[in-house]
């Protein structure tokens, strides 16, 4: 049966409001929670970034079982992979079985242009990720590892480790990225898109070395207890997800992204966010995600209104799932 899962997210709400939300969301019978990891908001209206690896463990602590997951930049510049391969480390150790995967990208200048270093070329920031993905690697195997290239590493090892390390997950957004990584990751993980180019991704990591392994599905939704309210939700909270990946990378502030979105109209918003105020619109949504193999589907509501929105997938939503299963 797909997992469904409840995403937190760390642009729109203060920490603290957060696990209030995940805890909620726990006992409505989301069966996982998804993390964001930002130091800045995608827009000046959205307000908030706290940071993600102190929240995991307080959340986690605050919830009684379910598992965490965290998408985030592992290449050297927020954070040095040691430091990632330790902070992981850490939770999977605290918080054994609950800490099964951690997502990793090549990263936004938004959140990682702070430490003052030159922003580099996609190919050179994946090199720079696999790069990463290596030597987490083998700290995590209780290594002792040094590098000169492309990320400098002097004799670092990692003394606290768990029984279970969690599996490194590609974020992808095109089958590009996914067919790369399709050799290294143990999973993949992208957001919805048009089915097509759903279909394509997933061939394209299939292809690329990842036939078998597990597929993971963030969704985008907009829901309220009107389309006309839905929708103004989503324009509101989400429309710099209408810009493209390849500007989206470049931009660094929030105030660059409100810019950006300037010509966006509300409509432009359906291939991006699924907008609807009916509950039986967003099962058919998710089971036709489920048909495509995702085994994991983690629900983003991009309004505010999260409490509305747990109530009633935890009522409408959750309960049909478990029930009828995907259809295909």
């Amino acid at each position: 049966m797909t997992l469904i899962g409840y995403h937190a997210s760390h642009e729109q709400f203060p920490p603290s409001e957060l696990i209030g939300y995940v805890r909620t969301a726990e006992a409505a019978g989301f069966g996982a929670v998804m993390s964001s990891d930002h130091l800045t908001p995608w827009s000046e209206r959205q307000g908030q970034s706290g940071f993600a690896w102190a929240w995991l463990g307080a959340a986690m602590q605050a919830t009684q079982s379910i598992p965490f997951g965290i998408i985030t930049v592992p290449s050297g510049w927020r954070y040095h992979p040691a430091i990632t391969a330790q902070a992981a480390a850490t939770v999977a150790e605290m918080f054994p079985r609950r800490f099964p995967w951690m997502a990793v990208g090549s990263g936004q200048a938004m959140n990682e242009h702070v430490t003052g270093q030159r922003w580099p070329s996609k190919r050179e920031r994946n090199a720079r990720l696999q790069a990463a993905i290596g030597i987490i690697r083998e700290l995590w195997s209780g290594e002792l590892v040094s590098r000169e290239g492309p990320i400098r590493v002097d004799e670092a090892r990692i003394h606290t480790l768990a029984e279970e390390m969690p599996r490194i997950v590609a974020g992808a957004l095109s089958p590009e990225t996914a067919e790369w990584a399709g050799s290294w990751a143990d999973a993949l993980i992208t957001i919805n898109q048009p089915r097509e180019n759903l279909r394509d991704i997933v061939e394209a990591f299939r292809r690329g070395g990842g036939e078998g392994k597990p597929l993971y599905l963030q969704v985008h939704i907009s829901y309220a207890a009107s389309d006309d309210e839905a929708r103004a939700n989503a324009f509101d909270q989400w429309r710099s997800n209408a810009v493209t990946a390849a500007v989206a990378e470049t931009l660094r502030l929030p105030e660059e992204f409100d810019q950006a979105c300037a010509k966006i109209r509300p409509e432009d918003l359906d291939e991006h966010v699924r907008v609807s105020a009916d509950p039986h619109r967003h099962v058919e949504w998710l089971r036709m995600d489920a048909a495509m193999g995702f085994q994991e589907i983690y629900v983003h509501n991009v309004g505010r209104n999260q409490h509305e929105f747990i109530d009633v997938f935890g009522q409408e939503v959750l309960p049909r799932l478990k029930d009828s299963g995907p259809e295909t």
